[in-house]
C-alpha cells in the first residue's frame, strides 16, 4: 500500500511539472508481447548447482490505465502514465509447460517530441511495483524487489483525440523470485513489445 501511494504521489508531481501550457487527461489500454526472462532449476543435493536454465517463450499480456500529457514547448511534451499490467511467460520443461504470470502497477514517465505531422517519438524510465507473481504448480516466495525500474521507448501517431503507439520495454533492475525450497529461480524483469491505444478525454 505504501508503494502504491508513492506511485500516486509521483504521478501527481509529474502532472504539476507538465502543466506549463495546458494538460490533457486520457485513458489507455493495450497488449504486451514478450517474456520475463530465464528460469533456473538447481539440484539441492549437489550444493545447489544449476541443472537447467531455460528462456521463456513469449506470450501475450495486457494493460490498462490513465495518462496525462503536458506540453513543455511547441513540439516537446511530458507524458506520465499510471497503469495496471499483466505479463505472461511460458517455460517448456521436460515436455511440460509452466506459466509464469506477473501483475504490477507501472508508472512510465515519458518525454516525447513530434517529428513529422502526427508522428511522435518518446522514451523514459518506467517505475514498476509488482503486486503478485505466480508460477504454475510451484509455491513461490515474493520477488526480491517489489519496486523496480525499467526503460521504455517507441513511436506513435496522434490522430485527433486518438493515439496509437508501439514501444519496447526492458527491466533494468535485476529481480528474481524463487521457490520456497530455493531450487527454482525465475527472472522477473520484463522484456517486451507493447501496443497501446489511448484516447484524450
Amino acid at each position: 500500500m505504501k508503494n502504491a501511494l508513492v506511485f500516486l504521489m509521483l504521478f501527481t508531481i509529474c502532472t504539476v511539472s507538465a502543466q506549463q501550457k495546458g494538460i490533457t487527461f486520457g485513458v489507455k489500454a493495450g497488449l504486451n508481447y514478450g517474456d520475463n526472462g530465464k528460469i533456473e532449476i538447481s539440484d539441492l543435493a549437489d550444493a545447489g548447482s544449476n541443472v537447467l536454465s531455460e528462456r521463456a517463450d513469449d506470450r501475450v499480456g495486457y494493460h490498462f490505465g490513465v495518462f496525462l500529457r503536458g506540453n513543455l514547448t511547441e513540439n516537446l511534451y511530458l507524458r506520465p502514465e499510471l497503469q495496471y499490467t499483466v505479463n505472461n511467460s511460458t517455460y517448456e520443461l521436460d515436455g511440460r509447460s509452466l506459466d509464469y504470470d506477473i501483475k504490477k502497477i507501472d508508472l512510465p514517465i515519458l518525454l516525447g517530441t513530434r517529428v513529422l505531422g502526427p508522428i511522435h517519438v518518446f522514451g523514459g524510465p518506467a517505475l514498476q511495483f509488482i503486486v503478485d507473481n505466480e508460477l504454475e504448480d510451484v509455491r513461490l516466495g515474493d520477488v526480491k524487489n517489489e519496486f523496480t525500474v525499467g526503460v521504455q521507448f517507441g513511436a506513435g501517431v496522434q490522430l485527433g483525440r486518438l493515439n496509437a503507439d508501439v514501444r519496447y520495454e526492458r527491466g533494468l533492475s535485476r529481480n528474481r523470485a524463487q521457490s520456497i525450497d530455493e531450487s527454482i529461480r525465475v527472472d522477473s524483469r520484463p522484456d517486451q513489445f507493447i501496443l497501446a491505444l489511448s484516447l484524450d478525454l
